[in-house]
């Protein structure tokens, strides 16, 4: 039995009726060989934690400040905070760790710097209305990767 195999069947063992299996996975835009170690969303969390958007969130700032002294917060550890708490609330509810993970993990790569202000800005001279959490979509499906996104599974 291939290890991701065994991931999957220890999935099935204690997974609630509401979790997603990684074996039910919708699958991705262009398919992808399975791995013979990693699930579908270990893979979809990888592909985010070696993104170049994911390593750009260390230069913004969760709150624009003067970071004087070492304990200004930045959008790396911030992302890092939540992924955190959302591993520990799937894990207490059964749900599955990975996609939450991933999810969690990738859920600010389109913040513009400068925190909210800077998004505020955008939406005064877009001349449609900016939306960090659409960007981020955008981010992952046309940006990273050359334009040829990180193909991540429909899940995520």
């Amino acid at each position: 039995m291939l290890i991701r195999e065994e991931f999957e069947k220890r999935e099935q063992s204690f997974m609630s009726p509401f979790g997603c299996l990684s074996s039910k996975s919708k699958g991705r835009l262009k398919q992808d060989p399975p791995c013979d170690v990693r699930t579908a969303f270990q893979i979809d969390r990888d592909r985010i934690v070696y993104s170049n958007a994911f390593r750009r969130l260390k230069h913004k700032t969760q709150v624009f400040l003067s970071p004087l002294g070492d304990h200004y917060r930045t959008r790396l550890t911030h992302t890092l905070e939540v992924s955190e708490i959302a591993r520990t609330i799937a894990r207490a509810m059964h749900l599955n760790e990975d996609l939450t993970e991933a999810i969690a993990l990738g859920h600010d790569l389109g913040h513009t710097p400068f925190g909210h202000g800077g998004e505020t800005i955008l939406k005064k001279i877009y001349s449609k209305s900016f939306c960090h959490n659409e960007q981020s979509l955008r981010v992952v499906d046309l940006l990273e990767n050359d334009g040829k996104g990180l193909n991540l599974t429909f899940e995520v």
